[in-house]
């Protein structure tokens, strides 16, 4: 497994699974085989309710606790400094743990920035304590990390992105690159292009030709190719599946480069269409909802 460095030392590796919209029980399931698979980074949230079974799964799979890499994420109904500090206690009691290794922001709140600073604040907080080995955020556009990093003394170690190649946000990436913030892809193979939901456009990045001709050509699956033009770019991927078949096929990664020109073609498919919600239209009156306690 290849790992990157955060901008703390800290090592994380650069291939996790997400869990995202999988049911509670499924969660325990993909998990547990994604473990035994050989993953070592499981991405979680407090607002996808299945942090529980996340950790289930960790404490049943055998592997010393700091042989895996954690992540999780504070939700916007949490935000605020003793309610963030509240959050974190929440999640790593569902996770059956008592360190996170990366805690981040879920979205920024562009209608109270105030309360977003302040939770950002208790991560600098848990971080000093040793509670978190790595904070950052997600979702955040170029304007809200530049409030961000001039209210507050720790540059986030992540955050956390829509990116695949039908949306690639390169003005968020160069900055990110530029203040040693890596880029974490979520929904690195398309999915969200293609859920319903979210907007008209639901073609996926996975039948785009451009992508099955790379595929073809190195005698690997369109979700590989997405997975590797990612990596090679030097992003963290979480890719989500329920199907052993599917996990397995989304780790196998490591043994192939995409060419120059490959990885410019895949760059030339970008859209500038999002999949998911507008970030400046994040609302607690639209999008809270409560965390349940431990």
């Amino acid at each position: 497994m290849q790992t990157l460095t955060l901008n703390n030392g800290v090592e994380m590796p650069a291939l996790g699974l997400g869990v995202f919209q999988t049911p509670p029980p499924e969660t325990r399931a993909a998990v547990t085989a994604a473990i035994e698979l050989g993953y070592r980074h499981i991405d979680t949230a407090a607002a996808y309710g299945n942090e529980r079974e996340v950790g289930e799964a960790l404490r049943d799979s055998g592997v010393p606790r700091d042989e895996l890499f954690v992540e999780t994420k504070i939700w916007i109904s949490d935000y605020g400094y003793d309610e963030t500090l509240h959050a974190f206690d929440k999640s790593a009691a569902k996770l059956g743990v008592d360190r996170i290794d990366l805690l981040i922001l879920h979205q920024a709140l562009p209608s109270d920035f105030a309360r977003t600073l302040a939770a950002y604040q208790a991560l600098e907080k848990l971080l000093a304590d040793g509670k978190v080995r790595a904070i950052g955020v997600s979702n955040f556009m170029t304007d809200h990390l530049t409030a961000l990093l001039d209210a507050t003394s720790v540059v986030p170690a992540v955050n956390q992105l829509e990116i695949h190649p039908y949306f690639q946000q390169r003005a968020v990436l160069d900055f990110d690159d530029r203040h040693h913030i890596l880029n974490q892809a979520w929904s690195p193979i398309g999915g969200i292009t293609f859920y319903p939901g979210y907007g008209e456009h639901r073609t996926s990045v996975l039948e785009d030709p451009a992508v099955t001709a790379v595929a073809k050509a190195h005698d690997r699956s369109p979700a590989q190719v997405l997975l590797r033009w990612g990596l090679q770019q030097g992003r963290s991927v979480i890719p989500k599946s329920t199907r052993r078949e599917r996990i397995a096929e989304n780790l196998d990664v490591f043994d192939f480069d995409l060419s120059t020109d490959e990885l410019t073609a895949l760059d030339a498919l970008e859209t500038g269409r999002r999949g998911g919600p507008e970030p400046e239209a994040i609302t607690l009156a639209d999008h809270g909802r409560a965390i349940p306690e431990a």
